[in-house]
């Protein structure tokens, strides 16, 4: 066996073991264990809210502004309904909505700057003018004409979100792209005759693919606050679906009556955020170091 055909097999094997070295660098840190905790925690309540709680609609009205107790965790609202539940079910709103439209605003966005970067320079003027109308607008102002348009729903986040966010991606991954495409493997390849489709397919796609993965994970807190404020503000998800937003701002409402419904749906907002945030963060200095923000 040649010494090339050694080294070639031996290369997956040491990506392997730097992706699982900058996994345990993520977990040996206070801040990349604790987002670990408290995202499986989130994760593993909205997957598992149908056993860990009851119905999140099931109207009581004589338990009203109940305080938490062993039946009611964190207590009641004005109709009586669990906010145990509704926060657990509400989370599997959340996570639906910010991972689903946090993938779609990737794939459009990726492609969009693959294209973009390693087109014609005509081309690149064009969709980079898109990206730059698109990103112009306030995403308040977006949100209330898309709801105008089509009414407030769960559609209405999503379009929200794809809309302010895939012109960012599209424009990190053209960056990249005009870089990469200047580069010796690249033009090692363009010289035995490789097409522009397998150039960015499997030479420009998972070298900037790696970044940008670690940036829309980060953008995943944004998306949940996004949803809940839109939701608070009566723009988004509608009751009865549980949502945290709706959650929060039942409890404003009534929170001369009782204090947990605004604590309830404020609570997991909080954590959820924070724990993308602290896991996200740690992801990013363990295995782009470039990007980190302080010394190590």
């Amino acid at each position: 066996m040649s010494a090339a055909t050694s080294g070639a097999e031996a290369t997956p094997a040491r990506k392997v073991r730097r992706r699982e070295g900058a996994l345990r660098r993520v977990l040996s840190e206070p801040l990349g264990l604790l987002g670990s905790v408290l995202v499986v925690s989130t994760v593993l309540g909205a997957l598992l809210a149908g056993l860990l709680a009851s119905s999140s609609i099931a109207l009581a009205p004589m338990d009203r502004f109940l305080p938490p107790t062993v039946n009611h965790l964190l207590g009641t609202d004005n109709l009586g309904r669990d906010l145990f539940a509704r926060v657990l079910y509400g989370g599997r709103v959340a996570l639906m909505i910010s991972i689903g439209s946090t993938f779609v605003s990737l794939l459009l966005g990726v492609t969009a700057g693959l294209i973009a970067g390693y087109g014609p320079r005509w081309l690149d003027n064009f969709l980079l003018l898109i990206f730059d109308a698109l990103k112009s607008f306030p995403t308040v102002m977006l949100a209330l004409a898309l709801v105008t348009l089509v009414g407030p729903s769960e559609g209405a986040v999503l379009l929200v979100v794809i809309i302010a966010n895939a012109p960012s991606y599209a424009r990190m991954a053209r960056t990249q792209t005009m870089t990469l495409k200047q580069a010796e493997f690249v033009e090692a390849e363009r010289s035995v005759g490789a097409g522009p489709g397998r150039i960015i397919v499997a030479h420009l796609l998972p070298n900037l693919l790696g970044p940008i993965l670690i940036v829309a994970f980060m953008d995943i807190p944004v998306v949940i606050a996004i949803e809940a404020g839109m939701s608070f503000l009566g723009l988004g998800v509608r009751p009865p679906t549980p949502s945290w937003g709706t959650i929060l701002e039942g409890g404003f409402e009534y929170i001369q009556d009782s204090p947990w419904p605004v604590i309830a749906g404020g609570l997991p907002i909080v954590i959820t955020t924070r724990g993308f945030t602290f896991l996200g963060e740690a992801l990013r200095d363990a295995f782009d170091p470039k990007l980190a923000t302080g010394p190590r």
